[in-house]
């Protein structure tokens, strides 16, 4: 027969053991203060500290950017997803799949799965790298053919 109005870890009844410590809800059994600061292992940290999942980074403009701007430092490239006014900290997308303006004329298409480049000059995509000139982006995922103003990349930092 179950165990009615049990108070263990999972209702499975019982309770929990006490070297878990008072930040442990008693119903649950989920830790209620959050992973300890050195993992649990008792040993020191190493160099490095979680900040954030990535998909976005703060970015502060010298001058204003509209939404979609390409903004291009050093070689990671990243996409304002809104305005952002300068001296302001906003932030801009470097994972994703975006639609950049592309190069035209001839020889200029641009096949599914081709490393794409960002040319700031002409402020356009191209499969050009044009010998380090011009920055990755990342993949083409839909192929184009010359006459095509737009491609579609997925951002590849």
């Amino acid at each position: 027969m179950p165990v009615q109005g049990s108070t263990g870890a999972g209702g499975l009844g019982g309770e929990l053991p006490s070297e878990l410590g008072s930040g442990i809800d008693q119903q649950s059994g989920i830790d209620t203060d959050g992973p300890p600061t050195d993992g649990g292992s008792g040993m020191a940290s190493g160099p490095a500290k979680f900040v954030q999942e990535g998909g976005s980074i703060d970015y502060t403009p010298g001058a204003d950017v509209l939404v979609g701007a390409v903004v291009v430092q050093a070689d990671l490239i990243g996409v304002t997803q809104a305005p952002i006014k300068a001296g302001q900290l906003g932030s801009i997308a470097v994972t994703g799949v975006f639609d950049f303006n592309k190069a035209v004329g001839a020889g200029s298409a641009i096949p599914a799965g081709t490393l794409t480049y960002w040319d700031a000059a002409a402020q356009n995509a191209t499969k050009n790298a044009a010998a380090g000139a011009n920055k990755l982006i990342g993949k083409a995922v839909k192929a184009t053919i010359d006459a095509d103003t737009i491609v579609r990349v997925r951002l590849q930092q």
